[in-house]
């Protein structure tokens, strides 16, 4: 298996335990949140789903978002189905996208963010988006546990 094979394997795997997670969840919890500034669950799902979407396009632009607008922008909140469909384009062109990458690309490529002082090779900054996902399917564990909801076990 090469890098990026790799980093797809990686990238599908965290994803199949997100959604193995999210789809455990009832919908009368969907809009639970342990706290008024918290986001809620469906919230948090929506935030991974978009959040992928705009770390797509930092890369794309290297760093630099322009004039941005989130395909999500005045979508309603609805329920796990509903939002996985209308993310599953977007997923794919992210997928495909780290396919056409070149094993040297994640070394040469860097993504300058400059309005947070950030300069990083491609391949941190996907190992960063992994990551951003990861942390919010711990954080979703935990409202689970805090408000009583049955856990899938994503451990398998």
């Amino acid at each position: 298996m090469n890098s990026i094979e790799t980093i797809i394997l990686n990238f599908s795997e965290i994803r199949r335990r997100s959604i193995k997670l999210w789809s455990g969840i009832p919908d009368q919890y969907l809009n639970w949140k342990p706290d008024e500034e918290a986001f809620s669950i469906i919230e948090m799902i929506r935030h991974v789903l978009e959040g992928e979407h705009l770390y797509h396009k930092i890369i794309e632009n290297r760093g630099n978002l322009g004039d941005y607008q989130s395909p999500w922008n005045g979508l309603e909140y609805s329920d796990l189905k509903k939002e996985l469909d209308f993310a599953e384009k977007y997923r794919g062109d992210f997928l495909n996208m780290i396919q056409g990458l070149k094993a040297s690309d994640l070394n040469h490529v860097r993504i300058e963010r400059k309005e947070v002082g950030q300069s990083k090779t491609l391949g941190d900054y996907l190992n960063r988006i992994a990551y951003h996902e990861s942390v919010h399917a711990g954080q979703m564990l935990d409202y689970l546990r805090t408000a009583k909801i049955e856990r899938a076990n994503i451990w398998d």
